[in-house]
């Protein structure tokens, strides 16, 4: 199944930072960029960080699955190889998580592994893998 891309604009506080979470940690490729942005080729998607000193990113938690979830929150559904080693480097970069990698859902419709962190501006992060990426809508 091909989907289009997505384009995300999202405040951060120091473009340096930001440059070493996206580009270090994560593994993003770098865009264009500016003094107060840059493009990342978040797999394929469009991400920008815009530096906006001051920028409240979390407006709440909500509770799902015994978990308080940060809102709003973006990410990508990964494979489940690609999940895990993910989790492996955000833990080596001494990442704090919100919600520690985890399986719910376990052998029911739409088991998914999933995570949440905060990028160093506090903006929220979620990255899933599921069993059958044919349930990600399944009830």
């Amino acid at each position: 199944m091909t989907r289009p891309g997505f384009h995300l604009a999202i405040p951060v506080d120091d473009l340096s930072r930001a440059r070493e979470f996206y580009g270090g940690v994560l593994g993003l490729p770098e865009g264009r960029s500016d003094t107060r942005w840059v493009d990342w080729n978040f797999h394929g998607h469009q991400v920008v960080t815009h530096v906006v000193p001051g920028a409240r990113t979390e407006s709440g938690r909500n509770p799902v699955d015994g978990h308080d979830v940060p809102v709003p929150h973006f990410g990508l559904i990964l494979s489940i190889e690609d999940f895990h080693e993910l989790a492996g480097k955000l833990r080596a970069a001494g990442t704090e998580f919100v919600i520690e990698p985890y399986q719910r859902f376990a052998g029911g419709p739409g088991e998914q592994w999933t995570m949440f962190l905060h990028d160093p501006a506090g903006n929220a992060l979620e990255f899933k893998a599921f069993r059958d990426e044919s349930q990600l809508f399944a009830k």
